[in-house]
C-alpha cells in the first residue's frame, strides 16, 4: 500500500501520526487491492482560517484503485476527526468496489447484465 501524507500549516505529534496511520491501514481489511503496489492513498490536511472553529481543519483522501478512484473531504476541527469522518465515508464505496471486482459480486453483475439482453 502506498501512502503519500501532504501538510499544510498543521503539524502531527507522534502519537496522532501513529492515529492516523492505524485509521488508514483499516481500510485494507475491507479490500485487499488497497495492499497492492498499484494502488495508493493521498491524504491531504490542510489548516484553514475560517470564522466557524468546527471547520478550521479540511482533510482530502483520495483513493486510487485499478479500475477506480474514490475522493472524500471533511472539515472538523481536528484532524484526526476528520480522517474519521472521511474513512466513514469511504468504508461503503470500497466494500462496493470490492464487491462489484472481486468473486461473487463481478459474477453478479456479469448475469445481470446477460439477463438485461436476453429481455431487451
Amino acid at each position: 500500500m502506498n501512502v503519500q501524507h501532504f501538510e499544510k500549516g498543521l503539524h502531527y505529534s507522534d502519537r496522532e501520526f501513529l492515529l492516523l496511520a492505524k485509521k488508514i491501514g483499516r481500510l485494507a481489511t475491507y479490500c485487499e487491492r488497497l495492499k497492492d503496489e498499484a494502488s495508493w492513498i493521498r491524504i491531504d490536511a490542510d489548516r484553514r482560517p475560517t470564522e466557524k472553529a468546527q471547520d478550521r481543519i479540511k482533510v482530502t483522501i483520495t483513493v486510487e484503485l485499478p479500475k477506480a478512484a474514490f475522493r472524500v473531504e471533511s472539515r472538523r476541527s481536528t484532524a484526526l476527526r476528520a480522517i474519521d469522518r472521511c474513512i466513514e465515508k469511504l468504508e461503503p464505496q470500497i466494500k462496493r468496489y470490492k464487491e462489484m471486482h472481486t468473486g461473487k459480486g463481478r459474477a453478479r453483475t456479469h448475469y445481470m447484465r446477460a439477463r438485461k439482453k436476453r429481455a431487451a
